[in-house]
């Protein structure tokens, strides 16, 4: 059963979980722009949706792009009361270059063993000077050992639904069976601005001092006066080319850009702009529903209550291109036409279709709003009498 409804579409952008899938680039005709690189995706951050795309799926070496893992994993242990901003760590040997050669040629905090230093400022080693050294510590901090932190992260790839990603190591330098993709990065981005205020806000600070050691942060979009940038990390490595995660705002909307394997830092750097310039000037982003907003009543039969309220059970957002911003309607299709109770609140009962010109371009789930009990004998036998006539 298909039935339609009006939806008021507003401009109110926050985080939505996403229930609806989109992987692929939405279907409308707005041309993207050229990329210059292997990979690379364009997504909405408040509906989830790609907006363009370029492999998206390919599996590459993620470099210092890790380290948006190994932040996630020490806010996780935040959240969890495990540790604090506040607590002092005592950098263990393995985190000094000297005492740990794979260290050597890359990106560092210069910690030394034995220095104690906060969870705060390493984690500003880690997210603005892509410190290695700082990964180590914390690593051994959080989890008791570097192998251990790994299997942590890969538990978390698993719960973010990261299907084309796995970790090998806590900082990102090149490891056999280390991989990910420019989708599951936007994720795991999508993830943190959403998820970790406080830990975002790192990503914008453009410089770290540490022991008298002024580091700037690698990102170099944080300094363009055209776009609002406020995040998130670059990476490199020979093997994986050079790679940029740029999160950007304007207005109430927000954009992530990831780009992998570029030429070169101001290369990276240019087809990141090219793609955040591109989609605030192309869509809009536009909230269809809110969370618990009722689309319909619909009948119920054996229940306690004649109707049950049906909607969304979490904010639906997509992205348009600026001339459909209005053009959007909803329909609801119900699995079943006839809803007997008991019902629970949450329990799927069909899908809200979003459409442009006749054409469904996003899918959510259409769920009961509020439980029903079962009714009485006498009301349940009145229905079975009302179906059979």
């Amino acid at each position: 059963m298909k039935r339609s409804v009006i939806s008021v579409l507003s401009c109110v952008l926050m985080f939505s979980a996403g229930s609806a899938k989109a992987i692929a680039p939405l279907d409308f005709p707005v041309v993207p722009p050229s990329i210059d690189a292997a990979s690379f995706v364009l997504m909405d951050y408040a509906s989830g949706d790609v907006l363009a795309a370029g492999n998206p799926d390919d599996r590459r070496n993620p470099a210092s792009l890790t380290k948006l893992m190994t932040g996630y994993v020490i806010d996780r242990a935040l959240d969890h009361k495990k540790i604090t901003m506040d607590d002092v760590v005592t950098v263990p040997q393995e985190a000094w270059v000297a005492g740990n050669k794979s260290l050597e040629g890359s990106s560092l905090m210069f910690l030394k063993p034995g220095d104690r230093v906060s969870v705060r400022d390493l984690i500003r080693g880690i997210i603005i000077t892509s410190g290695n050294d700082a990964c180590v510590a914390m690593a051994d901090y959080v989890a008791g050992s570097q192998d251990s932190f790994v299997g942590m992260m890969n538990q978390y790839v698993t719960s973010l639904g990261l299907t084309n990603t796995h970790f090998e190591t806590v900082h990102g330098l090149d490891a056999p069976g280390q991989y990910t993709t420019s989708y599951d990065l936007a994720k795991l981005s999508r993830a943190i601005i959403g998820g970790e205020p406080e830990e975002y806000r790192m990503y914008a600070e453009k410089s770290l001092t540490y022991d008298n050691i002024t580091q700037q942060n690698r990102n170099g979009l944080l300094w363009d006066k055209n776009l609002q940038v406020d995040g998130l990390k670059t990476g490199h490595t020979e093997s994986a080319g050079f790679n940029i995660i740029a999160s950007a705002t304007q207005g109430d909307r927000r954009l992530i850009a990831v780009v992998m394997g570029g030429k070169s830092s101001k290369g990276r750097e240019e087809q990141a702009r090219k793609l955040l310039t591109w989609g605030f000037r192309e869509y809009t982003s536009k909230q269809i529903f809110k969370a618990g907003q009722t689309v319909s009543d619909e009948h119920v039969w054996f229940g306690a209550t004649p109707q049950v309220k049906v909607g969304s059970q979490s904010d639906v957002f997509i992205s348009v291109p600026q001339a459909d911003a209005d053009k959007l309607k909803a329909q609801y299709v119900l699995t079943n036409p006839q809803i007997d109770a008991p019902l629970k609140k949450g329990q799927e009962l069909g899908n809200i279709n979003i459409v442009d010109n006749g054409k469904v371009i996003k899918t959510v789930p259409l769920v009961a709003l509020e439980d029903v009990a079962e009714g009485g004998i006498i009301s349940r036998a009145i229905d079975y009498v009302k179906l059979k006539i």
